[in-house]
């Protein structure tokens, strides 16, 4: 089953959180999405029926090996895209929130030719955990 695009928010998220934390809570969760308690609830279930996520023992979200590769797929677009726009000279704010709409709709292989390109003629391309979404 394909992923849609708030699923895809909801793994980005988790993995922003976990980059800063190894506890990653549902509240967490809510309060960076600006989501109630009951939506991450709902989503954070079907997330862990597709097998992208876990709760442990004390409650904390994890991701799993399958919604780790996909949630550092979506977080790259996410990265290689701001970074593609702000070399174009669109501020960082207005550059990070083109680049969350565009990172769920881009095919691969336009993101691919988009990521070889800004390697070939623009060098390394930054990577920013903590902006998120």
């Amino acid at each position: 089953m394909a992923l849609q695009e708030s699923g895809e928010m909801y793994l980005e998220t988790i993995y922003v959180l976990s980059q800063k934390s190894n506890a990653v809570r549902g509240i967490d969760i809510g309060e960076q999405l600006g989501f109630s308690k009951p939506s991450v609830s709902r989503a954070l279930g079907l997330l862990k029926d597709e097998g992208l996520v876990i709760k442990d023992d004390d409650g904390f979200v994890k991701l799993t090996e399958k919604g780790l590769a996909k949630a550092q797929s979506i977080y790259e677009r996410h990265t290689v895209l701001t970074d593609l726009f702000m070399r174009l000279g669109v501020d960082e704010k207005t550059a990070a929130e083109d680049a969350c709409r565009i990172e769920h709709y881009i095919s691969d292989k336009t993101f691919d030719a988009v990521k070889n390109h800004m390697i070939k003629y623009g060098g390394k391309i930054k990577n920013r955990v903590g902006g998120g979404d």
